[in-house]
């Protein structure tokens, strides 16, 4: 399957929609539009994975490296998911508790510890 990404805007969020499969061959693809993002300024990022089938490894070190990256720069990262089988990934890894998950892109922009909620 293939991997899909588009970027919106919502407020001073910039939403990152991601959908298909999140694996080592498509990771890259995702790693370099994050990066992309953050390097072009961007600090407020929310990733939506509501459309993706599958997430390996490979997946989760992409998302865990660009939370350091914003982290780093001062900035908010945040994961909007609310399928039970990723939801179960993330609790196996224990990564729920490193990254801020919510079930809308709403909630984690009224979650946002920044301060740059609606």
């Amino acid at each position: 399957m293939e991997l899909s990404l588009a970027t919106r805007t919502v407020g001073e969020h910039t939403v990152l929609e991601v959908g298909g499969e999140v694996d080592v061959y498509t990771a890259p693809r995702l790693r370099e539009r994050l990066l992309e993002l953050i390097d072009g300024g961007v600090r407020q990022v929310i990733v939506d994975l509501g459309r993706v089938d599958f997430l390996d490894s490979t997946g989760l070190g992409v998302l865990v490296g660009a939370l350091k990256r914003l982290r780093a720069a001062g900035g908010s990262f945040a994961l909007v998911c609310d399928k039970e089988p990723l939801l179960k990934i993330f609790r196996i890894t224990a990564l729920d508790q490193v990254f801020p998950l919510h079930p809308t892109v709403e909630a984690a922009i009224a979650a946002d510890p920044t301060g740059a909620g609606a």
